[in-house]
Order: structure tokens, then sequence, then C-alpha cells
């Protein structure tokens, strides 16, 4: 078995529903995120649209992070979730820094590591993470990628699916179907020519100190 994760971006609305759903199941601390939902803007007035991105730990198969921590807090379990046991963790923030998603964060009540765990402990108790039963649209899916059977090995084979940063050799079992470029990739968009507001104001601002 080998579970995987897959977000329909076509379908994901960005109610965020998903976050506080983990976050409440997960006792996540205030200003720190398991799982966050990015908002990216597109396009000129009158023809606009703004798209949404659900971004949490994508479990890689080829970790940095696990391989990197020095006292095997950032684990693998037996069905491929990178796991992280807070009772190990030391702090010292390796596994944050060798992470290229920016999946990791420092608890700010135990100064200890943790990240999305694809919430493991109910996992393993047969139930689905907490983000996929929160979601109104049914835009998470997760299962087993090696269960050919498996709703989320049918959205691999019969969809065009991505992942964020392939060319770290990651390895990541999280994976998104639909979007574009501009959802996985923060280099795709750009700040429009010609926007002068803020500029304006500061000047303004600075000519009336005088």
């Amino acid at each position: 078995m080998k579970l995987g994760f897959l977000v329909d971006l076509n379908l994901c609305m960005g109610c965020k529903g998903c976050e506080i759903a983990c976050k409440v199941e997960n006792e996540v601390p205030l200003s720190s995120w398991r799982l966050r939902v990015k908002y990216v803007d597109m396009g000129t007035f009158p023809d606009t649209k703004r798209t949404f991105t659900p971004l949490r730990c994508n479990h890689c198969e080829n970790a940095p992070c696990e391989r990197i921590c020095p006292v095997s807090a950032l684990h693998y379990l037996d069905n491929g979730i990178v796991n992280i046991d807070k009772e190990r963790c030391i702090g010292c923030a390796g596994c944050i820094m060798a992470c290229p998603y920016g999946a990791i964060y420092m608890d700010p009540e135990t100064n200890t590591a943790d990240k999305c765990t694809y919430c493991a402990h109910r996992v393993s108790t047969g139930l689905m993470p907490s983000c996929v039963v929160a979601c109104p649209v049914e835009a998470n899916i997760f299962g087993d990628v090696e269960d050919s059977s498996s709703a989320i090995s049918k959205y691999i084979m019969n969809n065009d699916i991505k992942v964020r940063k392939p060319e770290k050799g990651t390895f990541p079992k999280h994976y998104y179907a639909g979007g574009g470029d501009v959802n996985l990739n923060p280099l795709a968009s750009k700040r429009e020519e010609g926007h002068q507001l803020f500029n304006n104001i500061t000047h303004l601002s600075h000519i009336g100190a005088h």
C-alpha cells in the first residue's frame, strides 16, 4: 500500500473548509498551518479570474526532511505517509530548511517541528483525513495509489496529473489535476505593467510631509 493525495483544481472553490478542518482536527496553534489554500488572481479587469490551490506536505517518496532529521523524528509509515514524532523532535529545524515545499513549521507551543501527516491517526482507524471529509465539492481524493481500482488511481490514469517542483527529485505523493502552470509555479504569475497606484500614494505622502 502506498497512500497518496490528489486535488482536482477544477473543483476546488477556495472555501477553505479543508484549512479549518485540519486546524481543528490537529489542534494547530494560531498563526500556524498544516494546510493552506493559495489564491492567485489572473487577468486584467474586467476579464479576471481567481484560482485556488491547496498546499500541504507532499509525503515524498524521496523526502529530504526524513533524510536530514538527526533523531528520526521524521519517518515513513508502512503505508507511505511521512509521519512526525514530536516526542523525538529536538527542534533543530533541519527539516524546515530541507523541505523544498515550505510544508513544515515550528510549533510555537512545543518548539518542535510539525506538518501535515494525512491525519495518520485517523487513517490508522480506517477514517479519511479531516480535509477530505470537510470538502463540500469532493475536490480532495485520498487513497492507495498502488491499487488500480482506487479512486485516486483512476484519477491519475484518466487525467493530466501534475506535482509541485518535480525537478527536485523528491517524487511527491501529492498530485494535482486541472488548473494551469500558475497554480503550481510561483514564477508563472506576474504583475501587470502600468499600475502605479501605490507609488503615487507614497509620492503624495512624501510631498505632504514637507
